[in-house]
């Protein structure tokens, strides 16, 4: 992998695409590039190339929690094109990473274009590059490319209210290693959001393409509902391209966990003003009716002991639907704090120890678990939103 700090580059590209008919992705995949030189301005002739879609769960490509087939297909041929040696990896929140590939569809696209399928079954400890985190520890095939594309699906997220470019990255962290990064987090949201930032930074993906055509609304990223939105964004630069992103379906950057980090930091490319879109406008696509994530964690100033006397109030809990819980343990075994468990035929969830990362409700293949938040929040929403 190339560890070199890239130059900031204020490249943004949009492009209308309102379905995902072959034909027509690919040809709007090229209009999208076209702008930034295109895929050969990324990959040269033998160059060890891996694209890191979202691959969430197993669930099929219409309910929106993946990125989808026939984009990753238009990726793949224009990175083969181009002359990179291509491979495709990511390590799924729930199941073997071939066995929710296969469910998703992006298994078939593999198989198909003749790419090799990365496992992300070896983890290694790097340095990170900007120090706040001394090493992070991250799957081994993320790090022999030469060429990183971070292919991401546009999403709401529970916990940090977005997941696009900068959160898909998290992937590259492999299995269980996920929630033991939570559990150093705890209830710190912006703690986690730097160390998502760190991540991305660290590994720098040369090309970001965000899956935008249909994106999750509500509670993502695994049970929210798909909205159209109808386009697709390219960039260099990860958080800019967040940037964008996030003006796209309307939210304010304090609703992003990781934009409001990044604002905080005064990390480059947090601003529209400062970058340079390209293609069509942004204007133009923007949507206006799409439903965010609820809000989860409200920060009034409070220290110690109030604030965690206050802790159900200011922020959200996740709530067991014990009608559609099936109590298959997938919560229970994939819990950072290890805070649920099957009590009676019934799942139980230990607020005390609850960090409120919302894996569970990530996770759970039912949606058996609901976002209920704190009498304090819901106030706090209620004024911020008029």
């Amino acid at each position: 992998m190339n560890s070199s700090v890239k130059r900031f580059d204020k490249k943004i590209s949009l492009q209308k695409l309102t379905s995902y008919n072959p034909t027509e992705v690919e040809n709007a995949l090229k209009r999208l590039l076209l702008p930034l030189g295109g895929m050969q301005a990324f990959i040269k002739p033998g160059q060890k190339v891996l694209i890191k879609p979202n691959m969430l769960a197993g669930k099929g490509p219409d309910k929106a929690v993946t990125t989808h087939p026939e984009i990753v297909r238009a990726v793949i041929k224009q990175a083969q094109a181009a002359g990179g040696k291509v491979r495709l990896g990511d390590s799924p929140g729930i199941g073997s990473p071939e066995n929710v590939a296969r469910k998703c569809g992006i298994l078939d696209i593999v198989e198909e274009t003749g790419i090799r399928f990365a496992p992300f079954d070896t983890s290694v400890k790097i340095p990170t590059t900007t120090g706040t985190f001394h090493e992070l520890e991250v799957a081994e095939d993320v790090l022999a490319a030469d060429v990183i594309i971070n292919l991401p699906k546009l999403k709401t997220h529970q916990m940090m209210g977005l997941t696009c470019a900068v959160k898909n990255m998290f992937g590259a962290v492999v299995g269980l290693r996920k929630p033991r990064l939570h559990l150093q987090a705890g209830t710190d949201k912006a703690f986690f959001a730097l160390l998502l930032l760190e991540l991305c930074e660290t590994l720098s993906p040369a090309l970001t393409i965000v899956d935008a055509v249909v994106g999750m609304e509500g509670e993502g990223p695994g049970s929210g509902d798909p909205v159209q939105i109808g386009a697709l964004l390219a960039g260099t630069q990860p958080l800019a391209v967040d940037t964008v992103a996030t003006e796209l379906v309307g939210l304010r950057p304090r609703q992003v966990w990781t934009q409001q980090k990044a604002l905080d930091t005064n990390r480059p490319g947090t601003q529209l003003a400062e970058l340079e879109l390209l293609g069509d406008a942004l204007d133009d696509l923007k949507i206006t009716s799409f439903r965010p994530a609820k809000m989860t964690d409200v920060n009034f100033g409070l220290k110690g002991g109030l604030k965690r006397y206050l802790k159900n109030s200011l922020t959200a809990r996740p709530v067991p639907d014990h009608e559609l819980c099936q109590r298959c343990h997938i919560c229970v075994t994939h819990c950072p704090p290890e805070a649920m468990k099957i009590e009676n035929q019934r799942l139980e969830i230990d607020y005390e120890r609850c960090i409120r990362c919302f894996c569970c409700q990530e996770l759970c293949p039912h949606n058996a678990l609901i976002t209920k938040q704190g009498l304090l929040l819901r106030l706090n929403s209620f004024l911020t939103a008029k």
